[in-house]
């Protein structure tokens, strides 16, 4: 027989938020609600998905001076692929980055064996010049081999032609540039599993985080907008998270999460696509595996269960429409309180052509981001619409087949919800 000497719980707490940052603007209002109340910030947890969701709740603590710990992994700008990413984007903009030219010089393996970084590092100290001027010498008097020579003098042309390129683009392509011209995305792309996939979604993130940074010219001085969003990387590098002994809010993913219990537990991020992931979604034995993490997540708190979802979220440097999780909807509505009911967002002409606007405004009655289904392929969400009248197609991602694009006087779509 099972029991709990408990009182009846609350119901648990649905938060709609506009986007990422109003979700992280909430959080931090919970946070600020239970300390009032006389409770500790260690007593909370938040909840996600996938490493990727942490930078917007990191910075905003920070700027708030809320103590926090990322609990079972490393803050963002800490992680490797992160790291390895900045590194390309310092080189280009000082080639006298000793430590980011040691890191990345054979990342992706590009050849350059230890025999040879032994050489590089002394020359360097034998002469008083930095490693990249070592190189250059090494490569005018013939030092290296063949073979380690092509890979140093491949490397040193990567980083001038990557310079030239991104001078006057965005400071989010700027980032997505170089993240796909070094290699990097392509080499964790190889990793199997979880983890090669989380380290994509970082440096996709990475793009995010480039696209929100807020640059002012007067507070920056004469630096340009890359430099100072390098220097908000460092600053933010290994500093900011709470020591041990601080009362800290607790930041983890819900694989990191089994096992422990909060009284209060948040879980963010509560969207098709982030929650269950888009990979599982396409995988359909992998769905009952999200399934089961959710509940995982649901069961750490012993008081009070709080969820949260975004409107729209930056995507892929795109903002992005996608409907509520799947595991909201299987909760059973008389055991939900919404803080904030969903008022549904509909795509702006910035995020779709004119003809796709026009198209969902005007002939289907559809929105991006809507679920559907349909009787062949089951059910869907749209994603995108081109064309008018009986040439308009729809592109639909659905659970069991993937992404298909189909026209739309044929396809016999019905709405869900």
């Amino acid at each position: 027989r099972l029991w709990t000497a408990d009182n009846q719980g609350e119901r648990i707490h649905l938060f709609a938020a506009y986007n990422e940052q109003d979700e992280a603007r909430f959080v931090v209002d919970q946070i600020k609600q239970w300390t009032r109340e006389g409770r500790k910030r260690q007593e909370i947890a938040i909840l996600y998905r996938s490493n990727a969701q942490s930078p917007v709740f990191e910075e905003l603590f920070i700027a708030q001076n809320i103590p926090y710990r990322v609990y079972g992994g490393l803050r963002f700008f800490d992680r490797a692929e992160i790291k390895d990413a900045l590194s390309y984007l310092r080189l280009t903009v000082n080639r006298s980055d000793d430590a980011s030219f040691d890191r990345i010089v054979n990342l992706p393996t590009r050849g350059i064996g230890n025999r040879s970084m032994a050489l590089l590092r002394e020359c360097a100290r034998d002469n008083e010049i930095t490693l990249w001027e070592a190189a250059h010498m090494l490569l005018d008097v013939g030092e290296l081999n063949t073979r380690a020579a092509n890979a140093v003098k491949g490397f040193l042309s990567l980083i001038e032609a990557i310079a030239c390129t991104i001078i006057d683009l965005p400071l989010d392509e700027q980032i997505e540039y170089v993240i796909n011209k070094s290699g990097l995305k392509d080499h964790y792309g190889r990793e199997v599993g979880e983890k090669g996939q989380s380290r994509i979604d970082n440096l996709d993130e990475l793009v995010n985080a480039g696209r929100s940074f807020n640059f002012n010219p007067e507070q920056h001085g004469n630096i340009g907008r890359l430099e100072a969003f390098l220097s908000h990387a460092a600053l933010e590098a290994g500093e900011g998270q709470g020591e041990n002994w601080e009362d800290c809010v607790q930041l983890m993913t819900l694989h990191s999460a089994k096992g422990l219990e909060f009284p209060r537990v948040l879980m963010v991020g509560m969207e098709e696509g982030l929650f269950p992931h888009r990979m599982a979604i396409e995988a359909p034995g992998r769905l009952e595996e999200e399934r089961r993490l959710c509940y995982v997540g649901i069961t750490r708190t012993r008081e009070q269960l709080v969820m949260s979802y975004a409107e729209t979220r930056r995507h892929f440097g795109a903002d992005s429409y996608f409907p509520p999780s799947r595991f909201i909807k299987e909760i059973p509505a008389e055991l939900i309180t919404e803080l904030r009911p969903r008022v549904t967002i509909k795509p702006t002409r910035q995020s779709l052509s004119d003809t796709a606007v026009n198209s969902i405004e005007n002939n289907i009655g559809l929105e991006v981001g809507q679920r559907v289904t349909h009787t062949a392929f089951g059910e869907g969400v749209v994603l995108d619409c081109e064309g008018s009248g009986q040439h308009t197609r729809v592109q639909v991602k659905f659970e069991d087949v993937g992404s298909k694009w189909l026209v739309l006087a044929y396809a016999n779509l019905q709405t869900l919800g």
